[in-house]
């Protein structure tokens, strides 16, 4: 086989029409030689080469004899001296960390470690037995796709509603969905599944993982899975159990003609990525990329003791944002699934963590001064998971413009808030507001909070109103694992019930977290099937619950039904008027020749909210006036934007509470929703001015200003 010198970059293996380049990086290796398979159900290397070229410690050849299908691994020499960080074993096939395309999954197996299992000297140890049967491959591939007239949505932020959703679990039971299909990309991109989405409101779906990852081996040997797929060994290719084909090029065209159907139906897609760490775990893990290729380089190890790894992930091992070619390895990654893939944005799980530059957080590091210097990601959509699990790690609010973050205080207020803890009136204010005090000082707007109540990381909308206590015993734990903490709701019973009471309060509350969320400023994320009352049974951390705990149920119910028309008039509420979703902060401040200010909140007799009423721990109700009229925002001619004028009642006592609403003089105030009557009402109902309006206990009620038939704007 003819072996050319070939190019250093770029990396990974790329097929020009005529051959194949290969490039790796390793600082420290000795030798590197790549192993060419010939099928999945090969053994051994049909051909080994010696990369004959090294530029700027990246090893390379062109290979103008290989093909797209080729299968391929690295076996790769150096030092095996893991008190220095160095564990370099050429018996151990090693997955290429630009892979496009996995050709072959992993077996599990001893052979996969670098040291023996078993031996007394642990990880000092050394393993001579070879992987290649068990290793991951990786597979060259054409990229070539027909895109047509693809287009992203760019949907502005102060427009877009996140629906979190796990490719498998969203289709796995969606019987309109042909068989094969259920569950894949392909099942993603089917009619029914858009129809979903756009017919609720969502403009953008926020996918789990899907960068191929490994199940753990204890998973496995308990019979259980990782579902959820936090645990990353490819950061360019797509993970194939959600192909409906095994052949790896067919299953990156589906991914792409998935990513082409949400975008024909104005729908953004933003991937959930784990760059802070990998599946190769502690330095107890399997050798299988990394680790094999450059331990020292990929990964943050102890200053004090080389042998060990800096954990600030909680999973064993956490990338070397220190090194230079691992922050090009992420920013390649990035920039490949926006440019090749056509995403449209990303959430970075356990974001802190990328921004550790010796110990601490550091906003200034140099992972956040190349993504906001870089052309390509500076027009996608980027969210941090700001915290992560070192010291300091909790950095809501911190991140830089440019970003958003899933705002965790957010959650926080609102759950305590509806559960009826007392002390939460004035912080459930600031973040229904949009939580200018985390974000408005360094100049993000209110888009720069990511809402939610719920994620995929604890209960349901459902179960979170359901049960005072997690269940997570399915996962073989002793319901040890997950959060502790719930707390409650004070609805009579946990768990499953007939009790027509106690279920007519959980759909209320579930409605009271929905028209919170929908109604505040910010973009809202809500979580895949809340909308359907999607139940976990009380499981709160079902990562390896790949069955029917975690897939999303259709079937049709009242309840269900009903809940999904609310969810879809709240969305439809927000997406009409301006109001709800500004691009700029309430400021609390009369509006140029009004009388009234741009944002009011009220006690229940009528009067405006002072500090006594704040601080006190016994506020519970209250309203606030919110004005369509933004003399801070313009059109496209110059003219002040405008919209209707609300008024939002919110009553979580456990009691009714009489409310008087600003007195409009001919104004009238009529009801839009509210969540004791999700009903529609025959015939509209209207509080005059000044006028009471009963709020049940535990409800919000949403009220438009009516000043003459005709006048509103709805914009």
């Amino acid at each position: 086989m003819k072996v050319w010198p070939g190019r250093p970059y770029p990396f990974g293996a790329t097929w020009d029409g005529a051959g194949v380049n290969f490039a790796l990086f390793s600082h420290h290796a000795t030798r590197v030689e790549l192993c060419l398979f010939s099928g999945k159900e090969s053994k051994t290397p049909e051909r080994t080469i010696a990369l004959p070229e090294r530029t700027d410690m990246i090893w390379h050849a062109y290979l103008p004899d290989v093909r797209p299908g080729q299968l391929y691994g690295y076996r790769v020499h150096g030092l095996y001296e893991p008190a220095h960080g160095h564990r370099f074993n050429p018996h151990k096939v090693l997955l290429d960390p630009y892979a496009k395309a996995i050709g072959r999954p992993l077996e599990w197996s001893d052979n996969l470690f670098g040291y023996t299992i078993g031996n007394a000297r642990g990880d000092l140890s050394f393993d001579d037995r070879d992987s290649a049967p068990f290793a991951p491959l990786a597979e060259v591939i054409d990229t070539a796709f027909t895109w047509g007239d693809d287009r992203p949505p760019r949907t502005p932020w102060h427009r877009t509603v996140i629906y979190e959703l796990h490719v498998k679990g969203f289709t796995k039971l969606l019987e309109e969905v042909p068989e094969p299909l259920r569950g894949t990309y392909a099942g993603l991109s089917s009619d029914a599944a858009i129809r979903h989405l756009v017919d609720l409101g969502v403009t953008a779906v926020e996918l789990m993982p899907i960068h191929h990852f490994i199940q753990d081996r204890y998973l496995i040997e308990r019979g259980l899975s990782n579902y959820w797929g936090y645990n990353t060994l490819s950061y360019f290719a797509p993970e194939t159990r959600y192909a409906s084909t095994p052949s790896a090029g067919d299953g990156l065209r589906e991914l792409k003609t998935m990513i082409r159907a949400l975008h024909a139906a104005g729908i953004e897609v933003i991937l959930d990525v784990v760059y802070n760490h990998t599946a190769e775990g502690n330095h107890l893990g399997p050798t299988l990329s990394f680790r094999g290729i450059d331990n020292a380089s990929y990964y943050r190890l102890l200053p004090s003791d080389r042998r060990y790894h800096e954990d600030f992930t909680g999973c064993g091992n956490t990338l070397n944002m220190q090194e230079p070619r691992v922050l090009q390895l992420i920013m390649d990654s990035l920039r490949y699934w926006v440019l090749d893939m056509h995403v449209d944005g990303f959430r970075f799980d356990l974001a802190s963590a990328l921004a550790r530059e010796l110990y601490a957080v550091d906003r200034l590091s140099s992972f956040f001064d190349i993504i906001q210097q870089d052309p390509v990601l500076a027009n996608v959509k980027l969210i941090a998971e700001p915290w992560d699990l070192g010291p300091g790690g909790y950095q809501v609010g911190n991140f830089p413009v440019g970003w958003a973050e899933w705002n965790g205080r957010y959650r926080d207020a609102v759950r305590r808030f509806w559960k009826g803890e007392g002390g939460v009136g004035s912080e459930l204010a600031t973040r229904f507001c949009g939580s200018s005090d985390l974000y408005e000082a360094d100049g993000r707007r209110p888009h720069a909070s990511i809402n939610f109540v719920t994620c995929h990381d604890g209960f349901t909308l459902h179960d979170l109103v359901s049960y005072d206590s997690k269940h997570n015993e399915a996962n073989g734990e002793e319901n040890k694992d997950g959060e502790s903490h719930n707390a409650s709701w004070n609805c009579g019973v946990e768990g499953p019930t007939q009790d027509p009471d106690v279920i007519a309060l959980r759909e209320k509350q579930k409605r009271n977290l929905l028209a919170t969320l929908l109604l505040s400023q910010g973009a809202p994320m809500l979580l895949m099937g809340d909308e359907l009352g999607r139940t976990q049974n009380g499981n709160n951390n079902a990562y390896c619950q790949d069955n029917e705990i975690s897939w999303l149920r259709w079937e049709d119910t009242p309840e269900r039904r009903a809940l999904c028309d609310f969810t879809r008039k709240l969305l439809a509420t927000r997406k009409e008027h301006r109001v709800f979703r500004r691009r700029r902060f309430f400021q609390g401040r009369p509006i140029r020749g009004e009388g009234v200010k741009d944002l009011t909140w009220l006690e229940p007799g009528g009067n405006e909210m002072g500090d006594d009423a704040w601080e006190s721990p016994h506020t519970r109700s209250f309203a606030v006036r919110m004005s369509g009229r933004q003399m801070d925002e313009v059109d496209e001619r110059g003219e002040p934007l405008e919209d209707d004028d609300f008024t939002c009642v919110i009553n979580a006592h456990v009691e009714s509470v009489s409310f008087r609403l600003p007195d409009e003089g001919k104004g009238q105030w009529e009801l839009v929703l509210d969540t004791a009557r999700p009903e529609p009402a025959p015939a509209p109902v209207v509080v005059p001015g000044g006028g009471s309006w009963e709020a049940e206990a535990r409800s919000v009620a949403l009220f438009k200003l009516i000043t003459e038939p005709g006048d509103a704007a709805g914009i």
